[in-house]
């Protein structure tokens, strides 16, 4: 069990020490980058109960237990979303896509790519799906066989219901796979009490750990039953999750200085109180940078009911003095990195809440920001 840990330094300045306002790969301990500072043999035991525990370990977060197992794999968020809907849904299913971002429209590309059978139900990007629109749609197309969700779209930084859409999933007997990216480990994922088939994640969001893998919650059953579904060979995430529970090994060289670092990152998240205390700092860190911004006569894209405490969108202000790039380049000079807009419509930029600092880091970018528009003479803040 691991000692208390303080809460993340705050942190500030230019170069290595700058704080990564990002939805990942974000702000780390030092302490999770000094993890990496080892060498291991990806078939040395000490590496392979590493990955044993790990897998324990994240399935212990979600609440799985035992219907559930975890198969990690090489690469970033994407690579496991893919291998995911590339094993998960059979080859002669069909799997509608739940779109609100550019997330949603990643999935409708590797469908695509992967020649799978695929329908969309979209939405405005500021609004979530409804469950009622779900049922419909699912009760008017029987040749549906899964269903997949982006939960936390950073595109907007909007949260979508989970609960009620798994429901209306599982009312209709299809399975359902959640992409968990941008809010497994930050926001409660109850896997005993939600219907879903999979959720794929990675360590470098809010588990705030070092980018380099991702992982796979999937139910065993239906894990099992996919021996021939997978596209590609990288991809395969039954072959992966068959070679782990055969000798604990990885199919490929595995990410080893990743995945300690993802072990040091797990016991940081024990000592904050588990994902309930990284909640509510997340929560703490959102409404700071949420008034601070309007109080500068910012406008969030998003209605408080609909936003997620992982990332948030800013409407770009109407001045003629604004300039997205010299706002970027004076924060950065000022040690706060931010993100521009993804929004083809509506001009503007994003700020993430998570990573490994707390509050009054918050505080100090919304001071700096406030400096900034002062700098370029930007009056006008509204949209």
């Amino acid at each position: 069990m691991p000692s208390a840990a303080p809460p993340p330094a705050d942190r500030g300045g230019e170069g290595a020490d700058a704080v990564l306002l990002t939805p990942g790969p974000l702000t780390t301990r030092p302490e999770t980058r000094a993890a990496m500072d080892r060498d291991w043999g990806s078939r040395d035991p000490s590496f392979i109960a590493l990955t044993a525990a790990v897998r324990r370990r994240l399935l212990a977060l979600a609440n799985a237990g035992d219907a559930f197992t975890c198969v990690p794999l090489q690469g970033s968020g994407t690579f496991a979303v893919e291998a995911q809907l590339g094993t998960l849904v059979p080859r002669d299913g069909h799997l509608l896509i739940l779109v609100g971002g550019a997330y949603g429209r990643r999935m409708v590309e590797i469908c695509r790519r992967m020649g799978r059978a695929h329908g969309v139900l979209e939405t405005d990007e500021t609004v979530p799906p409804t469950a009622a629109a779900l049922a419909e749609r699912l009760a008017t197309e029987p040749a549906i066989s899964d269903v997949a969700l982006v939960h936390c779209e950073t595109t907007t930084g909007i949260l979508n219901p989970l609960s009620e859409l798994a429901t209306a999933v599982a009312e209709s007997g299809r399975r359902l796979h959640v992409d968990a990216m941008s809010s497994f480990g930050g926001i409660p994922i109850d896997l005993g009490r939600l219907p879903l088939a999979s959720l794929a994640a990675s360590a470098n969001k809010c588990l705030e750990g070092a980018p380099g893998v991702g992982f796979v919650i999937a139910r065993t059953d239906h894990l099992a039953s996919c021996a021939a579904s997978a596209h590609a060979v990288s991809l395969d995430l039954h072959a992966q999750w068959a070679g782990l529970e055969a000798n604990g090994q990885w199919r490929f060289t595995p990410p080893t200085q990743v995945l300690a670092a993802l072990d040091h990152a797990l016991d940081a998240l024990e000592a904050e109180g588990g994902v309930a205390g990284r909640f509510a700092r997340y929560w703490e860190t959102c409404r700071t940078l949420v008034d601070g911004m309007r109080g500068l006569g910012f406008e969030t894209l998003l209605e408080d009911a609909v936003q997620a405490p992982i990332i948030v969108t800013f409407r770009a202000p109407a001045d003629p003095a604004w300039d997205f790039g010299a706002f970027y380049d004076r924060l950065a000079a000022r040690g706060f990195v931010i993100y521009p807009g993804k929004l083809a419509q509506v001009e503007s930029f994003r700020v993430g809440c998570i990573g490994a600092f707390r509050a009054d880091t918050m505080a100090r970018f919304v001071d700096a920001a406030s400096a900034v528009l002062r700098e370029m003479g930007v009056e006008m803040r509204a949209p």
